[in-house]
């Protein structure tokens, strides 16, 4: 178990690399989330190498994540936003992915630093997600309407409106990398950090003895609702994500018009 409620979180190199001043190390997190892009990776090989007009449950289980997504997609940015399909898929089952393989109670090497790792907790891994629908956003704007692009600023309101919602239409484009990222960071944080805490209180009152030992039950069975919760959080969290991202890239494709 984790020294503190916060250890979990932390970062350590497991190939310290060094170029240019700049450290480039091989971490926990780089190999937590070279394993979820395996994981995604060989879960959908193998689903898919032998697909059947009877599908098998992994096979289900592609098929309906697919449809889901495309679904998702089809009722937020409409039939254009399909092109965009492969990007939301990836970046779906990524975060998805990221959420779940953290919640499992297990470590990479026996009695050793590395144990089970949520990329998804790191405001850096999250922000970078965002900037990356943002600047696609931008760009997508831009190459479908060009300067057009800036009318997604200007409401359809009177025009002594405009003074006050063309500036808040602006900060609200501008937060939303910040909204996006700090959501997904800020839930996947607090559920981990309360799960070591009650599991603190578990091993806390069983190592007291007497009759605190049996009070340990309960904030095992917290732990067991929460965890539950957290799996919960962990999909819809993924499903957040994409969703707004699909609804930021249908406002690049239509502006007003959808």
């Amino acid at each position: 178990m984790a020294a503190g409620p916060m250890e979990q979180f932390a970062v350590h190199p497991i190939i310290p690399l060094e170029i240019g001043g700049v450290d480039v190390s091989f971490t926990n997190a780089s190999l937590w989330m070279v394993i979820v892009v395996a994981t995604i990776t060989l879960l959908l090989t193998m689903a898919m190498s032998k697909s059947s007009m009877v599908p098998s449950r992994l096979q289900s289980l592609a098929e309906i994540s697919y449809t889901f997504i495309a679904d998702m997609i089809r009722s937020s940015a409409g039939t254009e936003g399909l092109k965009f399909f492969p990007f939301i898929f990836a970046l779906f089952m990524f975060v998805l992915f990221s959420n779940m393989l953290g919640l499992l109670p297990f470590q990479l090497i026996t009695g050793g630093a590395f144990h089970q790792f949520t990329v998804t907790s790191h405001i850096i891994v999250t922000l970078a997600l965002a900037l990356t629908v943002f600047a696609m956003v931008i760009v997508v704007g831009i190459a479908k309407h060009g300067f057009r692009f800036l009318t997604l600023f200007v409401p359809h309101v009177p025009w002594y409106m405009l003074p006050i919602l063309t500036p808040i239409e602006i900060i609200s484009f501008l937060s939303r990398p910040i909204s996006l990222s700090v959501r997904l960071f800020a839930n996947m944080l607090a559920g981990h950090t309360m799960l070591v805490v009650f599991g603190s209180f578990v091993v806390g009152l069983a190592a007291a003895g007497g009759a605190l030992s049996a009070l340990s039950v309960i904030p095992m069975l917290v732990i067991i609702g929460v965890t539950a919760l957290e799996f919960l959080v962990a999909f819809l969290q993924a499903y957040v994500f994409a969703i707004l991202t699909s609804i930021y890239l249908n406002d690049a494709l239509h502006l007003h018009d959808h």
